[in-house]
């Protein structure tokens, strides 16, 4: 029997388990984000504390009693792992194509799968916006608008416009857009920016560029808006 016809239940199992810390990480962050917005925190790096700092639970009485206790601090550890047990498994994936069918199956891949910028660049560019948009229908996750704006601000390209122009339109569409754009930091801001002057530059007559349409510029114009860059 072939090597590749075996079925690897164990590594099945893992992948099953990585999703589904995925997602449990992606609904903590969500439900720390809005009691840090409901608390009216003072600056981004308060709130961006308080996200973070989500997994972590209060010691119960008889942590505080029992004397030294080996705390793990790798957050996604478990009863029964041994040292390394809880470092992201690599999953062998490299030949298929990425098609995330929920957000936790995304941030799995985006954190686990695509390592360098210009790898997420390529995986964003395959997916496009209206796919996008589906997928964070609801929300996008805390910090991964500001990691996908620096990303395409990085690496677009003018034979890329339409489709980053699509990428934007579909996050512009995502749910509470304005409040994960009003959270975005300093530098993410900037990022944004430059990445839509990039854009007016690229689709510009007498660029050397192929020049946008009329369509196209017009939408670019309607997303320094949504973007609140003008």
């Amino acid at each position: 029997m072939e090597k590749s016809s075996i079925v690897d239940f164990k590594a099945l199992e893992k992948e099953l388990q990585a999703a589904l810390d995925a997602d449990e990480k992606y609904k903590r962050e969500n439900a720390a984000k809005l009691r840090a917005v409901a608390q009216r925190v003072p600056s981004y790096e308060d709130f961006r504390s308080i996200v973070l700092a989500s997994h972590l639970k209060p010691l119960e009485r008889k942590d505080k009693e029992g004397g030294r206790r080996t705390v793990p601090w790798n957050c996604h550890a478990t009863r029964g792992e041994t040292p390394g047990e809880g470092v992201a498994i690599e999953i062998s994936q490299e030949e298929e194509p990425f098609q995330p069918g929920t957000s936790a199956e995304f941030y799995r891949d985006w954190r686990r799968r695509f390592r360098s910028e210009p790898e997420r660049y390529q995986a964003l560019l395959q997916l496009g916006g209206p796919m996008l948009g589906r997928l964070f229908q609801t929300d996008v996750g805390f910090g991964l608008l500001g990691e996908l704006l620096m990303t395409l601000a990085n690496h677009v390209r003018p034979a890329d416009q339409v489709v980053v122009l699509g990428i934007l339109r579909g996050l512009a569409g995502t749910g509470r857009f304005p409040l994960n754009l009003s959270l975005l930091s300093p530098a993410e801001r900037e990022g944004c920016r430059t990445l839509f002057q990039k854009l007016q530059a690229m689709g510009a007559p007498g660029a050397g560029q192929e020049v946008l349409g009329r369509e196209e510029q017009g939408l670019l114009q309607e997303l320094w808006r949504l973007y609140q860059l003008c």
